[in-house]
C-alpha cells in the first residue's frame, strides 16, 4: 500500500493539531472535521481542507458517524485518524470506516472489542502470560452464593468494575461481605445505564498501587515493539494530572520483563497501531488492569525518551509499512514529566470556559508545549476541559522537575482559570519531587490542603 495523500482528522484541540503537524511533516493533506463551536480553532484555519459536521454537542458532531464518513467522501480522504476519546476506541466505528472504503489509523474493530472489553481483555491477557489482578474468571453471574465465594477466595477489600466501563466510571470498593450484594447490584444498574452493558466483574482492591503504563507499537507485519513505560500515578478521580517516563524508582529488569510480556501478548492477539497496557504496581508486582487501543493524551514523554514519533508511526503501520526499527533499536534517555492545563479552578476542579485575554507559552531547552489556544481564542464549553500540555525533559528526573518549574512560571493564562497554580505547588510537593507516590497520593494532598485552608 502507498503512503496516504490524505487524511480526515476525526478530533479536535491539542490532538487534533499535533496529527496535523505529523501529517504536514510527512507530505499528507490534512482534512480538519469541526463543530460549530470550533470555528476559531488553529488547526482549522490551518487546515488543508475543513468541514463543519454539526452544532456544538458532541452527539450531534464529534460523535455522528454518517457526518464523518461523509466529510471523508466529500474531501476524498484516504483514511482517518480518531486521536483520543470520541470514537478512538469504538469498534463500530473502526468497523464503518474500513466498510466505507476508507483506513482506520488504529487497531481493527476485532482488537478494539476484544481490549474494551474488560472481561475479554483480562482472559486474553491471561492467554498471553501477562499478569493481571486476581479476581472473578469473568463476568460475575447473579448466583448470590458464587458472588461471596469468589470475593472471599479473592480476600476484602475487593473492587466491583463494569466491563464497559471507562474514564474511571463504573467502579465500586467493597470492604465486607454485608456490603458486596448491593454493591454488584448497584454497579450492574449503572453499568447497563452507562454502556449499554450491565456485565461486571471483581477483582481484589490494591490498597496502595502505582498507575504504571506501557506503550507500545505494532505493525500489520507481526512485529510489535514496547517504547518504554510511564508513571501516570498522579490522578483525581482516576483522571490522570501528571505523567512521567520513566517511572521512577522500579527496577530496570521488572520493566523490561513487563514490556516483552506486553509485546508479545501484541504479536499473539495479532494488533495493529498504537496502543497502552496500564497496570497497577504494588510490592514489586505488576498487575495488569486495562489496555487502551489508541494514542494516549501523554504520548509527548514517551517520544521524548524514546525518540519515537508515535502518531507518525501510527500512520505508516496504517498505509501498511513495517515498522522502521527494532527493540534493539530502543534506547530510553533522560526523564521527561508532562502537566495537562485544564481550564478549571485549580482546587474545586468547576469548568472554566471563556475567552482567553493572554496567552504565552513557555519556551526554552527541554521544553514542548502541545496546545490549540491563543490570545482571544474562546474554551467552549462543551468539551473536555484540557487546553494544553507543557511537557518537558531534562538529562535527570531531578532536571525535568526543574525545567517544568521554570515553565510553569513563565506560562501566562489570563481570563479564564487554570490548573497551572495546582501543577507549581506540586512541583515543589517534597513526597511527589521525591518520587513513586501511590494513585491515592493527589486526592489526599488535595484533602489536606483543604482541611488547613478551612481552619
Amino acid at each position: 500500500m502507498a503512503m496516504f495523500k490524505k487524511i480526515l482528522i476525526a478530533n479536535r484541540g491539542e490532538i487534533a493539531l499535533r496529527i496535523q503537524r505529523a501529517c504536514r511533516e510527512m507530505g499528507i493533506k490534512s482534512v480538519v472535521v469541526y463543530s460549530e463551536a470550533d470555528r476559531d480553532a488553529k488547526y482549522v484555519r490551518l487546515a488543508d481542507e475543513a468541514v463543519c459536521i454539526g452544532p456544538a454537542p458532541s452527539s450531534k458532531s464529534y460523535l455522528s458517524m454518517p457526518a464523518i464518513i461523509a466529510a471523508a467522501e466529500v474531501t476524498e480522504a484516504e483514511a482517518i485518524h480518531p486521536g483520543y476519546g470520541f470514537f478512538s476506541e469504538n469498534a463500530d466505528f473502526a468497523e464503518r470506516v474500513e466498510q466505507s472504503g476508507f483506513v482506520f489509523i488504529g487497531p481493527t474493530a476485532e482488537s478494539i472489542r476484544l481490549m474494551g472489553d474488560k472481561v475479554s481483555a483480562k482472559q486474553a491477557m491471561i492467554r498471553a502470560g501477562v499478569p493481571t489482578v486476581p479476581g472473578s474468571q469473568g463476568a460475575l453471574s447473579d448466583d448470590h452464593a458464587a458472588i461471596k465465594k469468589v470475593a472471599k477466595s479473592v480476600g476484602y477489600p475487593v473492587i466491583i468494575k463494569a466491563s464497559g466501563g471507562g474514564g474511571g466510571r463504573g467502579m465500586r470498593v467493597v470492604h465486607n461481605e454485608a456490603a458486596l450484594i448491593n454493591a454488584v447490584q448497584m454497579t450492574k444498574a449503572e453499568a447497563g445505564a452507562a454502556f449499554g452493558n450491565p456485565e461486571v466483574y471483581l477483582e481484589k482492591f490494591l490498597q496502595n498501587p502505582r498507575h504504571i503504563e506501557i506503550q507500545i507499537i505494532a505493525d500489520q507485519h507481526k512485529h510489535a515493539v514496547w517504547l518504554g513505560e510511564r508513571d501516570c500515578s498522579m490522578q483525581r478521580r482516576h483522571q490522570k494530572i501528571i505523567e512521567e517516563a520513566p517511572a521512577p524508582g522500579i527496577p530496570r529488569k521488572l520493566i523490561e520483563k513487563i514490556g516483552e510480556r506486553c509485546a508479545a501478548a501484541c504479536r499473539k492477539i495479532n494488533y495493529r497501531g498504537a496502543g497502552t497496557f496500564e497496570f497497577l504496581y504494588e510490592d514489586g508486582e505488576f498487575f495488569f488492569i486495562e489496555m487502551n487501543t489508541r494514542v494516549q493524551v501523554e504520548h509527548p514523554v514517551t517520544e521524548w525518551v524514546s525518540g519515537v514519533d508515535i502518531v507518525r508511526t501510527q500512520i505508516m503501520v496504517a498505509a501498511g509499512e513495517p515498522l522502521p526499527f527494532a527493540q534493539k533499536n530502543i534506547k530510553n534517555e533522560g526523564h521527561a514529566i508532562e502537566v495537562r492545563i485544564n481550564a478549571e479552578d485549580p482546587y474545586n476542579f468547576t469548568p472554566s470556559p471563556g475567552k482567553i485575554t493572554m496567552w504565552h507559552a513557555p519556551g526554552g531547552p527541554g521544553v514542548r508545549v502541545d496546545s490549540h489556544v491563543y490570545t482571544n481564542y474562546t474554551v467552549p464549553p462543551y468539551y473536555d476541559s484540557m487546553i494544553g500540555k507543557i511537557i518537558v525533559h531534562g538529562a535527570t528526573r531531578e532536571i525535568a522537575l526543574a525545567r517544568m518549574r521554570t515553565a510553569l512560571s513563565e506560562t501566562v493564562v489570563e481570563g479564564i482559570k487554570t490548573n497551572i497554580p495546582l501543577h507549581k505547588e506540586l512541583m515543589n510537593d517534597p513526597r511527589f519531587t521525591q518520587g513513586g507516590t501511590n494513585i491515592h497520593y493527589l486526592e489526599e494532598w488535595l484533602a489536606r490542603r483543604t482541611k488547613l485552608a478551612n481552619t
